[in-house]
């Protein structure tokens, strides 16, 4: 599965909540509808097996791996069913800034405080979603350690329990081991790539790093392509 997403609305949020979700800043684009199409590609790619946890990564940093996340939730929630995006990008967090939320308790308050219960889920503006953020990041252990932990083990059921569909943000896969450790957690993961900058050789890379740990690749999401004006002129011309 390929998915290609024209360069409009992959802005990043630019301090302001949910500037970069364009399916909620405008539904009607031809972006949106490209993140509805990545939605029923993931949809008809699982109808044989279950697939409820999904791992968003890219190859590098900057590709758009969290606003791809954060329009792929929102198109998830509004087709029905309970959606959770958690932020397991514990170096570099970005979900709770892209929804507008505060980040005084999140994944790494639940990692770290043996007595953090319940889940410190929030709402968001859209019905059926919640975003468990990142959390303060702490000095020490490092973000591996925390992903790879018992601890975390048990977070996964806790999540598991609270949602029908998990996404779970996680940091470029070549940068760091932290994507390959949950990689081999999750019903499928879901490859990032920008069109514009990321290197043949890195995305390559990246791939082979997943399946040394045996994920299962549901495909490639190719992020910041060329964008067709016809067919902006087709979508915007809709009643």
């Amino acid at each position: 599965m390929a998915l290609k997403v024209p360069r409009l609305g992959a802005d990043r949020s630019n301090g302001r909540p949910t500037a970069g979700i364009i399916t909620l800043r405008d539904p009607r684009s031809p972006v949106a509808e490209a993140y509805r199409a990545l939605r029923t590609n993931i949809q008809f790619s699982s109808l044989d097996t279950t697939l409820r946890t999904l791992l968003v990564t890219s190859a590098g940093p900057g590709e758009g791996k969290s606003t791809t996340l954060a329009n792929l939730a929102v198109v998830m929630a509004e087709g029905g069913g309970r959606v959770l995006a958690v932020d397991c990008d514990l170096r570099r967090p970005s979900l709770h800034t892209l929804f507008g939320l505060p980040n005084s308790r999140g994944l790494t308050t639940v990692l770290l405080e043996e007595a953090a219960q319940p889940l410190p889920l929030q709402d968001t503006s859209v019905p059926n979603l919640q975003v468990l953020t990142s959390g303060p990041i702490p000095p020490t252990p490092s973000p591996s350690e925390l992903l790879g932990s018992r601890r975390m083990t048990r977070v996964l059921e806790l999540l598991g329990e609270a949602a029908d569909s998990i996404l779970f943000d996680a940091p470029p896969v070549v940068a760091v081991t932290d994507a390959a450790l949950l990689a081999s957690r999750v019903d499928g993961v879901l490859l990032v790539v920008d069109a514009g900058a990321t290197r043949r050789d890195v995305a390559r890379r990246a791939r082979a790093q997943l399946d040394k740990v045996n994920a299962r690749v549901l495909g490639v999401v190719l992020n910041n392509v060329a964008f067709d004006s016809q067919m902006y002129s087709y979508y915007s011309s809709q009643p």
